[in-house]
């Protein structure tokens, strides 16, 4: 049976996607990229309590690695053209959990992604996006749109507790780049040393067993 690490946050969409793999019975690996301070511990809390309350519906254990996303985020802030920020973001994303499929032996990685639903998930950034890593995506949301989606996250329970209040990530920019080119955003990394980034986050990064959450 496949493996796949979940890119798991406090919001409707990655828990539903993790739902429906769990469902398929798909071994799950959860990853929370932890945005502080540009979000707020309330964040961290839902998302723990989605992974437990995925782990109680499917009965299906459910491993969680909590990586340090902050500190990220204000290197590219410092340096890089604030409009791709996004896309900066989701390919350190990526970077990350490709190195902790891994590290698991995950065949690949899970997302909440459906198509055009914000500026880094139109057909072109999520292209560039994908670029950047050489495991398989998988985002089995892709055709859905958003009331669907909250109709699924409904009936599995997860709705209320993706919509308890938290603070949403405060460093997106104002004009989000909706069709970027890899090139610029290769070029923009070139400013920064992604390979310290990356170990960084992986050495601050904490891993919770089922039984903990």
């Amino acid at each position: 049976m496949a493996k796949l690490v979940s890119l798991i946050s406090g919001g409707i969409d990655s828990p539903v996607a993790a739902y429906l793999m769990l469902r398929r019975g798909v071994d799950l690996v959860a990853v929370h990229m932890d945005n502080r301070p540009f979000t707020d511990e309330k964040n961290l809390n839902k998302t723990l309590r989605l992974i437990r309350h995925l782990q109680n519906l499917t009965q299906r254990p459910i491993r969680t690695y909590v990586v340090p996303h902050g500190p990220n985020h204000i290197a590219f802030a410092r340096n890089c053209e604030r409009h791709l920020h996004c896309l900066f973001c989701r390919r350190m994303m990526y970077r990350i959990a490709e190195r902790i499929a891994q590290k698991e032996g995950a065949d690949g990685i899970l997302t909440g992604e459906s198509l055009g639903q914000v500026a880094s998930q139109t057909l072109q950034n999520l292209m560039v996006e994908n670029q950047v890593i050489r495991v398989p995506v998988v985002r089995p949301l892709i055709g859905l749109d958003k009331v669907e989606i909250i109709e699924i996250a409904r009936k599995i329970g997860t709705y209320e507790i993706s919509t308890l209040p938290s603070l949403c990530c405060t460093i997106v920019p104002k004009k989000p780049s909706t069709a970027a080119r890899a090139s610029d955003l290769h070029d923009e990394e070139q400013k920064i040393d992604l390979g310290a980034l990356i170990e960084k986050s992986l050495g601050g990064m904490y891993v919770l067993d089922p039984e903990a959450l």
